[in-house]
């Protein structure tokens, strides 16, 4: 008899329950055209259903095209509905860098699959509301899981336990809490900063200190900080944050990380004022690469976008269980 993966937890209905994992099981090819479903009897004494609810489930399979009935034989498997993966795409923002990754992903995916976009605005209460919204009408439900700084790592990973592991992707930050049983394209944003840093050592040495303009309200992630502060600890440099630039004044000697584009123009200006060289007596990394940071010579760091994109799709294609870290680097110019 075939074993279906039913999980209780994520969708309410008993009968949807059996509705999507019979579904699921077709679309995924586990199920094959004219193979025998087990007997509505069959079912309910193993997966601890009532009777009526398993036919009332399959007859909602027929009614969807996936299930046929034979008289006095049983029910039986049409096929899968629709070779295309159904894919929900869940976004913590929309920016540019995310219309680089979105891209990429759905040309990878070419005619392969049907993807939609949703943004959940870094709030764990929307992003429930768009799982429970959706529940069992994807193959895969692809996240971003980056939330408010108050947001408590229990009620995150509570949302993101209610869908089945195997249809779980994460996408730009890891969740080892999770796991091994799901799919992940991650930054791991401590150790990229760190790495980075410790790549252009010796073009740092002329600084002492390196401040990071991480304003709060941008939820960026703080594993940035420690991976920098990490770094000033084991060389001998003094380190600080700052939520912003308005009462800063740029000083010789520093390296200014920097995570926001309105901070990097603020910080040239105020640079430039003060009869300070970058690249010279100050210096300037900014997080992300842009035609107009290349123009201007400014040293960025960045991981790379399109290949996120493109990994997250071939694991969905290929069905890749896997946690794979995505590249980052730096771009090294005369800001540096």
């Amino acid at each position: 008899m075939k074993s279906f993966s039913i999980n209780a937890s994520h969708i309410p209905s008993k009968i949807k329950q059996i509705v999507h994992a019979v579904s699921m099981a077709i679309d995924n090819g586990g199920l094959k055209p004219h193979s025998k479903l087990p007997s509505i009897n069959d079912f309910s004494k193993t997966y601890q259903y009532g009777r009526d609810t398993v036919e009332k489930a399959y007859r909602e399979l027929i009614e969807e095209g996936y299930v046929y009935a034979v008289p006095a034989k049983g029910y039986y498997v049409v096929g899968r509905k629709d070779k295309k993966l159904k894919v929900l795409l869940i976004f913590n923002k929309l920016s540019s860098y995310k219309k680089i990754i979105y891209y990429s992903f759905i040309d990878t995916l070419q005619d392969k699959a049907v993807v939609d976009l949703q943004v959940h605005h870094y709030d764990i209460r929307r992003l429930e509301e768009i799982l429970e919204a959706n529940m069992g009408k994807y193959h895969y439900y692809v996240i971003m899981p980056h939330f408010f700084h108050k947001t408590s790592k229990k009620s995150y990973l509570k949302v993101l336990k209610s869908l089945p592991p195997s249809q779980l992707m994460i996408m730009d930050k890891h969740v080892p809490e999770l796991g091994k049983h799901h799919m992940t394209v991650y930054q791991d944003f401590k150790q990229d900063i760190h790495d980075v840093l410790e790549s252009s050592v010796k073009l740092l040495k002329k600084y002492q200190r390196i401040i990071i303009v991480f304003p709060m309200q941008s939820n960026h992630p703080r594993d940035i900080v420690e991976g920098c502060s990490e770094f000033c600890q084991q060389h001998g440099k003094d380190f600080a944050v700052v939520s912003s630039l308005d009462k800063e004044l740029p000083q010789a000697g520093t390296v200014y990380i920097v995570t926001a584009e309105s901070d990097l123009a603020q910080l040239i200006k105020k640079s430039k004022e003060a009869d300070l060289q970058t690249g010279k007596n100050v210096g300037i990394i900014s997080f992300n690469e842009t035609v107009l940071k290349e123009l201007l010579e400014i040293t960025v760091v960045t991981t790379d976008f399109e290949g996120m994109g493109k990994t997250a799709a071939q694991m969905l294609l290929n069905k890749e269980v896997k946690q794979v870290k995505n590249p980052f680097r730096m771009i090294v110019r005369k800001s540096l």
